[in-house]
């Protein structure tokens, strides 16, 4: 059975690399399809109509896809494993390309949804089709979703350990003694293949292990300031656009996709004709604000905040096919530098983009409850003990306020979707 599992486990990360470039290239060839190649540059020269035209007609067309096969929708890692033991989805080729499609359009047609979701899934259904290949028993399901969502995000990060730490938080960590081995190498083995192709997050002001405690009244100060943003995006996604979407399948559950589809549809083209920076997966923010060392309106980064915010709560309620954790990253290193700036207006002798690198990892692992994965992957993208130090003890602080007022759960599916 080991010889198998390694085998299974060495296809799956070779297969997982090669498929996630495959996904990759498929967003920009849609997105130069929907947006003549450069969005950013291009949106401004097209008419009103058609940026509000474009984004509705693909959440349609991804709903109706969703309405044909439901297992094309967003999962969480935990939850398609504990559905295949419980026999409640089998996954096909066929899915595997029609999530795929759904994610690179929602994806192309500016959502705000991240490309690290639908990679875990690549992943878990290319490994879930080689336990079926190499015939392994039932109770290493788990064990071999988690090696195949590690590849995925080992892939499409170009971040080995980041996909090791995700795969062990979410769903393998009762396997850890076990089957650690086999998860590190179906990472290493995808990010070898990727890391040819596609590009990794990168910091470039990395001082490596020289500790700067200048930034530590700072780093308390950020404290507040990225909770109470936290406390916004959380109200707005679990008390506002969840009574929303209950009440709307509640009442009207037949029409529910398509009311939420037609909602985000409009919601995108307003961020695409306002301001297309807000809109799309957020990774070009991400590495541009954590390397940037100019200085940008306080007023101009607020207002893509809240863009942001509003703009990836009603993605994952459209059934946009994409992760929440580049968004999320995007939204951390915009109120970072926000932040970075306010201090700065106050004679701070810090830099800006410091605290970019800090809040991408604090903000997405207190709203995905991954603070493991947060600390990795600040490590991971910055080599900075700055970053490193600040992002473990900020993540730990903020999601225990995030908790005194919200129950924050894993895991991507709405509870309108599983009654």
């Amino acid at each position: 059975m080991i010889a198998k599992l390694i085998s299974a486990t060495i296809l799956t990360g070779i297969i997982s690399g090669f498929f996630i470039i495959f996904y990759e290239k498929l967003i920009d060839l849609f997105t130069y399809i929907v947006f003549w190649d450069h969005p950013i540059e291009e949106i401004s020269s097209l008419p009103s109509w058609y940026l509000y035209l474009a984004p509705t007609i693909s959440i349609l067309i991804v709903n109706y896809m969703i309405s044909y096969d439901k297992n094309i929708r967003e999962y969480g890692v935990n939850e398609i494993a504990e559905s295949i033991l419980e026999n409640k989805i089998v996954f096909r080729i066929k899915t595997l390309f029609l999530k795929v499609i759904a994610s690179a359009l929602s994806l192309a047609s500016g959502f705000l949804v991240g490309t690290e979701g639908p990679s875990a899934g690549i992943g878990a259904m290319i490994a879930y089709q080689m336990h079926k290949l190499f015939s392994l028993p039932q109770m290493l399901i788990k064990t071999i979703i988690s090696i195949g969502a590690s590849s995925g995000i080992a892939a499409v990060f170009v971040s080995p350990l980041t996909g090791i730490a995700f795969a062990i938080e979410n769903i393998a960590y009762q396997f850890i003694r076990q089957y650690i081995s086999y998860i590190i190498l179906s990472s290493v083995i995808a990010f070898s293949i990727t890391v040819h192709f596609l590009d990794s997050i990168v910091f470039s002001h990395s001082i490596g292990k020289v500790i700067d405690y200048d930034y530590i009244v700072a780093n308390l100060l950020f404290i507040p300031f990225i909770t109470s943003f936290v406390y916004l995006y959380l109200f707005l996604k679990k008390r506002v656009l969840h009574f929303i979407d209950l009440e709307l399948f509640k009442n009207f559950s037949k029409y529910r996709n398509i009311i939420f589809a037609i909602i985000g549809g409009a919601i995108v083209g307003t961020i695409l004709h306002l301001e297309p920076h807000a809109a799309f997966s957020g990774k070009a923010i991400v590495m541009n604000l954590i390397n940037e060392n100019v200085h940008i309106p306080l007023v101009f980064i607020i207002s893509i905040i809240l863009l942001r915010i509003v703009g990836t709560t009603i993605s994952i309620y459209a059934n946009a096919v994409g992760g929440i954790f580049l968004p999320l990253m995007s939204i951390g290193a915009l109120i970072g530098y926000a932040f970075g700036e306010i201090l700065f207006m106050y004679h701070f002798q810090i830099e800006p983009y410091y605290f970019a690198a800090i809040g991408s990892a604090v903000f997405m692992g207190v709203v995905m409850k991954l603070p493991f994965t947060a600390v990795v992957l600040a490590m991971e993208t910055t080599f900075d003990y700055n970053v490193v130090i600040s992002a473990g003890v900020d993540v730990a602080l903020v999601a225990y306020l995030s908790s005194l007022y919200f129950d924050i759960k894993k895991g991507y599916v709405t509870k309108a979707d599983k009654i």
